[in-house]
């Protein structure tokens, strides 16, 4: 077909488009139309063939999505927990308190470097997220990882992290207005329990342990909103963009380190926390260090099951992480216990089983709880017969 006498919009779109002509049975001729992207033409995210997603060395494109789960729930697991243990280390050195979003500003800048090293090692470098995405990211960030330091200052770490454990449902919400998700019964379920376990929680540790403090609330609430608007607004630009966890942790980290530093420097805060953290180098510096680095790693894991799995399963594998924080904090440190405890965890558990169910079944091949309804009632019909006789 020659198309030397079409205008040049007409011809590039012939180009990208394969017709086929049809003839009808009154002689009439018609067209159907199948649209091919050119070479030259970029292709949605959503459509094109999803790149490799590898994590610390590990591509996960090759596991199924059953064990892509595990991998990403084992680490996560694994380093968040040696994470809580050591954020709580930093805190417990005398005379730290204060000094929480230093921590922030140092822990931003060892993830800036790792990001850094990690992107220069990949081979596709390109920035693909918009630069004014990755401001509001940073923004964030700084709030969630800076408020939630800056709380150590007034709270016990157990009532720190079951506060923040407490972000599932303002997640689903966000999700509700921030990408407009529709959540089904047992998601909504799966939240109640964990909240109510962790509200349990609570209540059991303010009996033993009253430590509260009006502005450590404040702080740890403030960080619960943007711990909740994180996770949608991470997962909406990933997909949209098909960004890289490395080129996520890089960007936002490195905003979020400008973001502090001028803070800081405007409240004349900066001086006397680097003096502090001088005089103390291995308990501050040097616990920082692995701090960041076991944080990083689990970051690394958490943006992998946002990336697979979406960000409610993200944050209740995260949820279930700082349980098992908590149970690790009675352990490593001396505090009270107490029987409801245990109830409220199995509770959080429970949750945590309907959450995972209800987002893997269909990539799984689990039998819905409707499918498990019929099995057992035509379970009883078939045993009603036998029991007659």
């Amino acid at each position: 077909m020659d198309h030397s006498n079409e205008p040049p919009a007409a011809a590039e779109t012939m180009s990208s488009i394969g017709k086929f002509s049809l003839i009808g049975y009154n002689g009439s001729r018609k067209h159907l139309s199948i649209s091919i992207p050119s070479s030259n033409e970029v292709m949605s995210p959503h459509i094109k063939s999803v790149e490799e997603l590898r994590v610390l060395g590990i591509n996960l494109s090759n596991f199924s999505a059953p064990t892509q789960f595990f991998i990403c729930v084992a680490g996560v697991f694994v380093f968040y927990l040696i994470y809580g243990y050591l954020q709580e280390l930093i805190f417990s050195v005398e005379g730290f308190r204060p000094f929480g979003w230093y921590l922030t500003l140092v822990q931003f800048g060892f993830y800036s470097m790792f990001g850094l090293v990690e992107l220069q090692l990949t081979q596709d470098k390109r920035r693909r997220i918009p630069g004014k995405t990755y401001m509001i990211i940073a923004f964030l960030t700084v709030g969630t990882m800076g408020l939630s330091n800056t709380s150590l200052g007034y709270l016990n770490y157990p009532t720190q992290v079951i506060f923040k454990c407490c972000k599932l449902i303002p997640v689903m919400i966000g999700g509700v207005f921030i990408q407009g998700k529709r959540y089904n019964l047992a998601d909504v379920s799966a939240a109640l329990c964990m909240s109510l376990g962790l509200i349990w929680f609570t209540l059991a540790d303010s009996k033993l342990a009253p430590n509260f403090n009006l502005t450590g609330v404040l702080l740890i609430s403030l960080a619960l909103c943007a711990d909740a608007a994180i996770g949608n607004v991470q997962e909406k630009a990933m997909k949209l963009h098909n960004g890289s966890n490395s080129e996520m942790v890089l960007y936002s980290y490195s905003i979020g380190f400008v973001y502090i530093l001028t803070g800081l420097l405007c409240v004349g805060d900066l001086g006397p926390a680097a003096a502090f953290c001088s005089e103390h180098p291995v308990t501050t510096y040097g616990y920082a260090f692995f701090f960041s680095l076991t944080g990083y790693f689990g970051i690394s894991f958490v943006l992998a099951l946002i990336k697979l799995f979406g960000a409610l399963v993200a944050v209740t594998v995260t949820t279930g992480r700082k349980a098992m924080t908590i149970v690790l904090s009675f352990m490593f440190f001396a505090k009270p216990f107490t029987f409801q405890y245990i109830w409220a965890g199995l509770l959080v558990l429970f949750g945590i089983f309907l959450n995972v169910y209800s987002k893997n079944r269909d990539k799984m091949r689990l039998p819905s709880i409707q499918d498990l309804r019929s099995w057992l009632l035509n379970g009883k019909k078939a045993r009603l017969p036998s029991q007659n006789v």
